[in-house]
């Protein structure tokens, strides 16, 4: 049964990079997706509908596969994880693309491996890597390259600093994940997304949004593509990638993910790629590489509570 443990050497095997990869694709996928999901739904409404029949989902597997009930430490890390990545980050994000442009958020939301490096070093998880540094902001750099061209007006601060919360909300859940021992990513997962759901749909409530449910074939495609891929498989293939890293390390997703959605774009959705997007894809990815691949073995110290769950974990 996997775990989720910080002890772990700075380069992924083989299996770990595929699952990021996969992640990085799915998640990219998803941008395309949920324009159209959205197009019948309000942004609250349906990140929270959507995260409530995915938790579900996977809560009913869970319990057809008969997993074992969280303990006291996993659970207080799956509320966290729930409460973080599902409720903080979503609720954050969605609020602040009202008003603020789709480019600068991408920008901001690169921040999350520079944000989980220090983070990582504030929870002792991770030494400071001044390579981790350089590549963080070189990727930071490498998204700026690429989407600033498209920028015009000014930036609403209010909206720019709860994307900031959102990529924080994002950058911590991957530290709790590590912080925090995660038995079976089934039960972890759709315990998580039930959690961030309430939230979103409380959130919705307050926003008084109308709920209805989409009208259009199209839009229940997309809404079953995120639902069963993009938040069943996705946060799967997340949880093996935590796994299998360092929380720094797997947060390099968040600079890959724009390039791969405004690929996707300009496939599915005919939109020109210019020779800025192709300079700053380029920069993204030396930066993943200077911080994340070429990294050494410097092993993680592990906590007395994953030792005890791991060993666990290793007997059912």
């Amino acid at each position: 049964m996997a775990t989720v443990s910080p002890t772990r050497r700075m380069l992924p095997d083989r299996l770990t990079l595929l699952a990021f990869a996969g992640v990085v694709f799915i998640a990219g996928a998803n941008i395309v997706a949920v324009r159209f999901a959205n197009g019948d739904m309000e942004p609250f409404f349906g990140a929270g509908f959507r995260f409530a029949i995915a938790g579900l989902l996977l809560l009913a597997v869970a319990a057809f596969r008969k997993a074992s009930i969280p303990t006291r430490q996993e659970l207080i890390g799956t509320v966290l994880y729930g409460l973080l990545a599902f409720g903080g980050a979503m609720a954050l994000g969605y609020w602040a693309l009202v008003r603020l442009p789709a480019a600068v958020g991408g920008v901001i939301i690169a921040s999350v491996p520079v944000l989980t490096l220090f983070l990582a070093r504030l929870h002792r998880l991770e030494p400071f890597r001044w390579r981790g540094l350089v590549g963080g902001l070189l990727t930071v750099a490498g998204i700026a390259v690429l989407v600033g061209g498209s920028l015009e007006g000014s930036v609403p601060v209010g909206s720019a600093l709860a994307m900031l919360g959102g990529a924080l909300c994002l950058a911590e859940a991957g530290v709790v994940v590590k912080r925090f021992p995660l038995c079976h990513p089934m039960v972890s997962n759709g315990l998580a997304m039930a959690i961030g759901a309430a939230l979103l749909l409380g959130v919705s409530l307050a926003a008084n949004e109308t709920w209805s449910l989409p009208t259009r074939p199209t839009v229940w495609f997309a809404l079953g593509f995120v639902v069963l891929i993009g938040s069943v498989a996705l946060f799967a293939m997340y949880l093996h990638v935590l796994n299998g890293w360092t929380a720094s390390g797997a947060s390099y997703q968040f600079v890959l993910i724009p390039f791969v959605a405004a690929l996707l774009g300009a496939v599915l959705l005919d939109e020109s790629i210019s020779a800025g997007f192709v300079l700053g894809g380029l920069i993204v990815l030396a930066g993943v590489y200077v911080g994340a691949l070429s990294s050494g073995k410097t092993p993680i110290p592990s906590t007395p509570e994953h030792e005890a769950h791991a060993q666990r974990c290793s007997t059912t």
